[in-house]
């Protein structure tokens, strides 16, 4: 099974950009689909990106489309996600996740990196 780990979270100020990068160990993530997801205080864990495994296809949450990135490196086993333009409302613990079944859920997950953007 593969392991994931964030980091790159931090304080940014609104208008700012910010980059989480989430390593894989364990597996090549050449064989999972791959997923940025994140949690506010008090709400439920939302989607925000995807990629698929091998032709790049991406998909993003209609609340960040334009605005952020996803992109993978399978070489390095590594997935990024670079966000600009950042608002107060994507304040949220960031979890990068992994999965096999296109149609299925999210298996592994990592254990999350704090993003605060400040008005």
């Amino acid at each position: 099974q593969v392991q994931l780990v964030e980091s790159g979270g931090g304080l940014v100020q609104a208008g700012g950009s910010l980059g989480l990068t989430c390593a894989a160990s364990g597996r090549s993530i050449s064989t999972y689909i791959l997923g940025w997801f994140r949690q506010a205080p008090g709400k439920e864990r939302e989607f925000v990106a995807q990629t698929s495994r091998s032709d790049g296809t991406t998909s993003y949450a209609d609340s960040v489309k334009g605005r952020f990135t996803i992109s993978r490196d399978n070489a390095k086993n590594t997935m990024y996600l670079q966000m600009n333009s950042l608002k107060a409302e994507d304040t949220a613990v960031y979890y990068c996740a992994a999965k096999v079944v296109s149609s299925g859920g999210y298996n592994y997950w990592g254990q999350g990196t704090q993003v605060t953007v400040s008005s």
